[in-house]
Formats: structure tokens, sequence, C-alpha cells
């Protein structure tokens, strides 16, 4: 999952938003000998924990089979063909070298993956896990396709420099369980740090693109493509499909993060995408498409269990905003947003009396608006959201207010900044140039 993407990892998600919406359950040909049928589908169930087919699945390209652009801050890199197609794919991998893949990032022909490639992450799957995964990846319909080489800037192209890389940033090893958890901790915290890879985007990263352990889990940053803005409640594809930063929240229990967050409603989050709290939009919304709301319910409150367990972790040396620019940003939100998220910042529920178009999740405490980096919240701001998943419960479409209100990058900093801090919210300050580089 996830070959070839930066060293630093920043575009490990560039692959979510992009993914389009692939097919789940790719079409598989039937187990070959010494593969049963029960393994194979244990293994699809593994793949889609682990988010397989999000980042090698090329828009309208077949599924697994790759060639995904992962932009990042030191070039271009594509996602791997994983079908098993002898020629292009890695039909001819055996399970020991698919193991070595996936648990020291090394490739069948001793190459270094980059670390984009989640190995940090994938090591600590269990060896019977592991070959689970590789009965279903050899089940899958071989694609000949052959992805585009990598146009990393020097000298991010030499693969060699990976192996300093890893003497420096990767721990080898599988996951432990902890005896002083239970069984649903441990089952929590298995697919967090191992097959979900979370920390792989919400654990902040050094310069050299090693997350750092000691905020694991407090909130990162990425790259990734925004492909559409709403306007007017109408979802309009960009043609551009600019490449953006973006922010993922912190999953810990600080109170910028999911301290206000019961078990319920984090369950609720992975499997549904939407809470009375929050819904799902960029890229967070197709992981949950084609990865957590596919899991057993189970499995979603075992996960919940564990980030409800975990200590706050909050950042520091943000410069908090002025009041001139709290007042101005109070202005804004009480001109074009307090009619939905109310003055309160509680938003509107949905329920029997609350006119639909009017309903809003709640500001306060959202952990997407308190995030070190304002780029999500920008995004949102500029180009509105929406819920990849859509049912009764899901909250109305965000138009844009980049075209539909118009409003210059002084007011939105100003208004990013408002509803940071508001209602109990504590976050850094925004300035115009952030707002800037968004468009």
């Amino acid at each position: 999952m996830h070959s070839f993407r930066g060293v630093i990892v920043a575009g490990l998600s560039a692959a979510l938003l992009s993914a389009a919406q692939a097919d789940l359950h790719a079409q598989s040909a039937p187990p070959e000998a010494g593969f049963d049928a029960t393994l194979v589908e244990r293994g699809r169930y593994l793949a889609t924990a682990g988010d397989c087919i999000s980042c090698h699945t090329r828009p309208q390209g077949a599924a697994f089979a790759g060639g995904l652009p992962l932009n990042t801050p030191f070039g271009v890199i594509y996602s791997a063909n994983i079908t098993p197609d002898a020629a292009t794919g890695i039909g001819t991998w055996s399970e020991a070298q698919f193991a070595r893949a996936l648990h020291e990032g090394i490739a069948a022909d001793g190459r270094h993956l980059y670390p984009a490639f989640p190995y940090p992450s994938y090591t600590k799957i269990s060896d019977a896990d592991v070959q689970a995964l590789y009965a279903y990846i050899r089940s899958l319909k071989p694609v000949s396709y052959v992805p585009p080489s990598p146009a990393m800037h020097f000298p991010f192209g030499m693969r060699g420099l990976l192996a300093g890389w890893n003497l420096l940033f990767f721990k080898e090893g599988r996951y432990v369980p902890d005896a002083r958890k239970s069984a649903e901790w441990n089952r929590g915290a298995y697919l967090t740090q191992a097959l979900g890879h979370c920390g792989a985007c919400h654990t902040p990263r050094n310069v050299f693109g090693g997350e750092r352990a000691s905020a694991a889990l407090a909130g990162g940053d990425y790259l990734d493509e925004i492909t559409d803005e709403v306007i007017n409640d109408r979802i309009t594809p960009l043609d551009d499909r600019p490449v953006r930063p973006w922010a993922a929240a912190n999953l810990t229990q600080s109170r910028s993060g999911l301290a206000a967050w019961s078990v319920d409603e984090i369950a609720a989050y992975l499997k549904t995408g939407h809470n009375a709290r929050a819904g799902a939009f960029g890229p967070m919304s197709l992981v949950v498409t084609n990865s957590t709301s596919h899991l057993s319910d189970a499995d979603v409150h075992a996960m919940a269990i564990y980030l409800k367990s975990l200590p706050a972790a909050t950042p520091t040396g943000q410069a908090r905003p002025n009041s001139e620019l709290l007042e101005a940003g109070e202005i804004v939100y009480t001109a074009h947003c307090g009619d939905c998220h109310q003055p309160t910042g509680l938003g509107m529920p949905r329920d029997a009396h609350a006119d639909p178009s009017k309903t809003a999740p709640p500001l306060a405490g959202n952990a997407a608006l308190q995030a070190p980096n304002p780029a999500t919240l920008i995004n949102v701001i500029l180009y509105g959201a929406h819920e990849a998943v859509v049912n009764q419960a899901s909250w109305p479409k965000m138009s844009g207010f980049e075209l539909s209100v118009g409003l210059d990058d002084e007011q939105i900093a100003a208004l990013a900044s408002y509803v940071r801090n508001a209602w109990g919210n504590q976050a850094g300050a925004v300035d115009a140039t952030a707002v800037a580089a968004q468009h």
C-alpha cells in the first residue's frame, strides 16, 4: 500500500481525494492453489482496514493497478501496481518478499521503498495478517500496467539515502499487546497503529520526514489535491485540481483534539463519516468511504476506545490572535456563518424542528478548526465542504466563500482566527498569506 511516496511523507494522503470512487471490492480471480477462501476473505478485510485501494488506484484506472500521482515537496511519485501481474505488478513476489516489503520497506529486488509506503506502521502487522493479505493480493485480477517513474528533485530520487533514513527514524518490529490493557483496547491500538497507519497523517514530522513520537497523533500536515468546490449547493469539479496543504486533526484527548468526543461519537464518525459534532470531508471522507465504514462495529468501537485513552498532546508556540483580529473575524462570522453555526458556535442539530438548509455541525471544540496548521479550515472556507458518504444524517453541503461570498484574504484570515479561538477553542492566528497560499 501507498508505495512510492516522497521521502518526507508530506504527501501521504494525496491518494485519498483523487482516488475517485474505485470499486472497493476489486474483481478477484479464484484463489490460487494453497490459498483457502477463508484466508483470502480475511485478507480482503485487512486490506480494507489498511485502505490499500485508495492509494493504489489512479482515477479511472483499474483497482490496485497503481499510477496515482502523489505530490510532495520533493517531487512527484506514483503508487505501485500491486496486482499479481507477473510483468508489471507483484505476481512474482514470494510471501517472504511481500512480508519484507511490509515489515522492512524493502522491495523484492532489494530496493528501498520510499517511507511514504507506510512500512514504519506496517512493520507492526502480525505475521498471520501478512499471510492473509498476501493471499488476498494474489487472488486479485492481474492488470498489466506500468506506473510512471518518480520525478523527484535531486537528491531525493537516490534510494540509497533511505538506508540512512531507516537508521534514524525506522524501528522494525511487530505490535506487542499491552498486558495492562483490555483485549478491545489492544485491538484498537493494533488497527490504529499498524493496519490503519493513522499516525502517518495525524502525527507531526521533523524536517527529515520522521514521525515525532513525542507528539504521536497530535496532528500533522500533508499535500493533497482539491478536486471540487461547492457553490450554491452544487458540487463543481475543478479543472486544475490544485495541490495544496491540508492538516490532519489532533486525535489525542487535548482540548484542541478529541477531548469533547465520546467513544460512541468517535466510533460513529469512523463508521458513517459523521456524528453530532462533525462530518468527514476532503481527504478524510475517502478514508471513511473506502476503509473505516466497511469495518465491523466491534473494530471501529475498539479504535474509538484506544483513541479516547490517548493522553492529551497540545501543540505549543503558536502566536494567538490579538483582539483587533478577533473583533474583525467576529463581524465576518456574524454576517456569514452565525445563521447556521449559531452565535454560540454550537451549530444547529438535525432534528424534526430544524430547517434542513440551516443545520450545521458545531464549531466549538471542533478538532479540525484547531489544528496547528489552519490549511484544512482555509480550504473549507474557500472551497466549501460536502460529505462523500451521504444519507439522512449527513450535514448539508457548505458553499465555498471564495466565489459565492466574495471575502478577501484579510477577511478570511480574520474569520479563521476567530473560529479557532472563540467558544473555548485555542489555536494560533491565521494571516492573509496563509489564505493566499490556498487559492
